[in-house]
């Protein structure tokens, strides 16, 4: 069963280092991880896609190219 996560959540068991303000920039910006809103103030995120999320942006070198944000 998919386990959904509130933007602190993903900061704190996922994304350390990440803070709820930053993520919300990036769903701002559409270059974070999909989300869900089953209300107008409610926010919430799939585990699983947040981890397809961080394992996409896999980089091997600093020269490969950045998203776009």
């Amino acid at each position: 069963m998919e386990r959904y996560l509130t933007p602190q959540q993903v900061c704190d068991e996922l994304l350390p280092g990440m803070t709820p303000a930053l993520l919300a920039q990036l769903r701002y910006r559409g270059t974070g991880p999909e989300y869900f809103a089953p209300t107008p103030r409610k926010i919430l995120y799939s585990e699983e896609r947040v981890r397809a999320w961080v394992e996409a942006s896999s980089r091997t070198s600093t020269a490969d190219t950045a998203l776009a944000g």
